[in-house]
């Protein structure tokens, strides 16, 4: 995912990571691993291990989607592919964002509580399990998309966190330094830089 890998990148180049895509290193076409795994670590975990061994580098590897409360965590782990519609990442985005708010139609606002999760898995080329990291963004579902920045459900969770001076918006009206002040993927990259700091001797 490109806006993953720019997310990443602005947050951990800063502290000092050079962070390098499949691309940069794979050499031509790299093979997916199927991701079936129920948890978001899990799948974390199955991607890190996956790319780690076929790269020969220590790989990070993150899943992350929105859980909805009133949809019993769903769309969770399916949160890409929630609508089922193939074609360009904008295309999927727009159905699935539809999707959720037709399931969401009649849920009143005190009910349309979510948040973002993502988990991170760091593997080296062995199989070892560097560490890993969980990060959580909090809010609820409005009832359209506002905002045009980020991706995915961005322009659709508004932040609700008492005293934050973003309360009100939604993750899509944020700045890039906004977002990753506060965001899932934001937390999880610090806490996996903070780990990997203490393990590399950086510290």
């Amino acid at each position: 995912n490109p806006h993953k890998l720019d997310e990443l990148r602005e947050i951990l180049t800063p502290i000092g990571y050079n962070v390098l895509s499949l691309d940069d290193v794979g050499g031509g076409p790299i093979e997916e691993p199927v991701e079936d795994a129920p948890t978001f670590e899990g799948n974390a975990l199955k991607k890190a291990a996956h790319y780690a061994a076929l790269t020969g580098q220590r790989c990070l590897a993150d899943d992350s989607g929105l859980e909805v409360d009133a949809l019993d965590g769903a769309p969770g782990v399916y949160s890409a592919r929630y609508a089922g519609v193939d074609g360009d990442r904008a295309t999927r985005d727009e159905a699935n964002n539809a999707k959720l708010l037709r399931e969401l139609a009649d849920v009143p606002e005190r009910a349309r509580t979510a948040r973002f999760v993502c988990a991170m898995c760091v593997c080296d080329a062995d199989g070892t399990v560097v560490c890993e990291a969980r990060g959580a963004f909090n809010g609820r579902i409005g009832r359209a998309p506002v905002g045009s920045n980020g991706f995915g459900y961005d322009p659709l969770l508004i932040l609700t966190e008492p005293g934050d001076p973003m309360a009100g918006k939604t993750s899509a009206e944020l700045s890039a330094d906004e977002k990753h002040a506060r965001s899932h993927r934001g937390k999880a990259a610090r806490a996996i830089a903070k780990r990997l700091f203490s393990l590399d001797g950086m510290v």
